[in-house]
């Protein structure tokens, strides 16, 4: 086969794959961005028209802007936090021969397969309510006051509740990478002295290291995306309080009827969303590389 023939059969290839690239992304990407450049009101749809950079304007000078962006950074550091910290404990703890380990790593891993609605009701009505919780049961047998997680501290819940979600996929990571260490490497620093905290930072830590950005890379981005745990539990509140970027687009399209300002919304998250991909997978790839 000549080297035309090849390339035009690649193509054709390809050419479903494009096409649906094109139908599934860039059309609705192109949709909302033109949305975003008008007056648009699901009550009134017929007043609309070209409204210039003022969507944008309206969105950044929001007051629930600026909060919604700390609670989503927020959010994205604590999940992060504990199921990198969790994470690796876990998986030093099973990577060491015990009796029911099998079922122990399956038990773990199960909650990830829990869908993020399902997980958020069994913690909202079965964990953190305050009249008939888990949490307030404990309480009560320890003779303190239960307390109302979602009402007090709603944003510490939504973590708590994502992190509960991920905490199995990052074990699973370094669970992986452990499996992979030189176990003889480490049996020589312990006969020469080191001790366990020593062996964790200059030996564990650094063979970890690619998997730590994985980790990372693959959790920031669909933990900035998180929309269902608030919706279920918080609902954003009480006022903006656990609100983040994509249930704050969510109030405004389908609470406010502001699509306009609402795709202004989701183009300003999408911009900071490949931003942040974009210094995670350079991150990623350097140390991928190393």
């Amino acid at each position: 086969m000549s080297g035309y023939r090849m390339k035009r059969a690649a193509r054709l290839a390809l050419a479903p794959s494009v096409a649906l690239l094109i139908v599934g992304m860039i059309v609705p990407l192109a949709t909302t961005l033109w949305l975003s450049f008008r007056y648009y009101n699901l009550m009134n749809p017929a007043l609309g028209g070209f409204a210039g950079l003022s969507n944008y304007e309206f969105f950044l000078t929001d007051p629930a802007f600026a909060q919604a962006i700390v609670n989503t950074i927020l959010l994205v550091g604590g999940v992060l936090a504990i199921t990198v910290a969790g994470g690796i404990l876990l998986g030093l703890l099973f990577d060491q021969p015990m009796w029911g380990r099998g079922m122990a790593r399956l038990l773990v891993i199960a909650p990830f397969f829990v869908m993020p609605t399902v997980s958020a009701l069994v913690w909202k009505n079965m964990l953190m309510h305050p009249g008939y919780g888990i949490f307030a049961w404990v309480a009560m047998k320890l003779g303190l006051s239960p307390v109302e997680w979602l009402s007090n501290h709603p944003l510490l819940s939504i973590i708590l509740i994502v992190a509960w979600q991920w905490l199995p996929f990052a074990t699973l990571i370094f669970l992986t990478a452990l499996q992979s260490l030189d176990h003889e490497q480490q049996e020589a620093a312990r006969m020469d002295g080191a001790g366990p905290l020593d062996r964790l930072v200059y030996i564990i830590l650094p063979h970890l290291g690619r998997a730590i950005t994985v980790v990372i890379l693959m959790e920031t981005i669909f933990i900035l995306a998180i929309f269902a745990e608030i919706f279920v539990t918080t609902s954003g509140g009480p006022g903006y309080a656990s609100t983040n970027l994509p249930y704050l687009i969510y109030v405004q399209a389908l609470m406010q009827f502001d699509v306009g300002a609402a795709s202004a919304g989701a183009i300003i998250a999408v911009v900071l969303a490949n931003i942040v991909a974009i210094f995670a997978i350079r991150l990623a790839g350097r140390n991928l590389t190393a």
